[in-house]
């Protein structure tokens, strides 16, 4: 298997996973600020020049979100993801999307507002703008803050793939303070966060 990566991007979900299931793959890093993924033979393996890309024998799969569910899936035996058919298995998927659709967006707006100039911080169409979204992360987090009550896993009673997507997008929340006054998120994300693999991910 070959991993498209980029630090700091999407890309590091799925090399998180890579490393939790300890299983051989190549590491293809792509230095964004020189425009490697703009190459012909990157967009050759995603037309949108964007990471991550994953490469398994003859498929290529984009979008860290389908990697995470195909990798999990391929490697039954590492148990990261609850087996089809099992009462698992649907809130499994309800937490690997609700953290994509839900979480991110919502996170990607406060991201997107903190790389603004002061000037245009404090345009009022801006804050108005803040105040809806701050209105939207609030119940975002009250799902994941009841669905992780009494629980130290998002399904079942062990970690899976669904924790890496939550928490690495928690983890970026945590980073822009959208977590301060929830307790159970700080620490849901500093448990899974210091786990080896999640420094194998990160380094290098």
């Amino acid at each position: 298997m070959k991993l498209y990566f980029a630090p700091r991007t999407r890309a590091t979900r799925a090399r998180w996973l890579l490393e939790e299931l300890g299983v051989p793959y190549e590491l293809v890093k792509l230095d964004l600020a020189r425009q490697e993924n703009s190459t012909p033979a990157y967009l050759a393996v995603h037309p949108l020049g964007e990471v991550p890309a994953l490469v398994d024998g003859d498929v290529t799969l984009l979008e860290s979100l389908a990697i995470c569910l195909h990798l999990a899936d391929r490697f039954p035996e590492k148990h990261l993801a609850p087996l089809p058919g099992s009462a698992e298995r649907g809130p499994y998927y309800q937490w690997m999307t609700f953290a994509e659709m839900s979480l991110e967006p919502v996170v990607m707006e406060f991201y997107r507002h903190a790389q603004l100039s002061e000037e245009k911080k404090a345009d009022a169409h801006s804050e108005e703008a803040l105040a809806k979204h701050r209105t939207r992360l609030g119940a975002v987090l009250d799902v994941i803050n009841e669905g992780l009550s009494g629980r130290e896993f998002l399904v079942g009673g062990a970690f899976t793939a669904a924790d890496v997507v939550m928490a690495s997008i928690l983890h970026l929340a945590n980073t822009l303070r959208l977590l301060d006054g929830q307790p159970r998120l700080v620490e849901y994300v500093k448990r899974h966060t210091q786990r080896p693999a999640v420094r194998k991910a990160v380094s290098g």
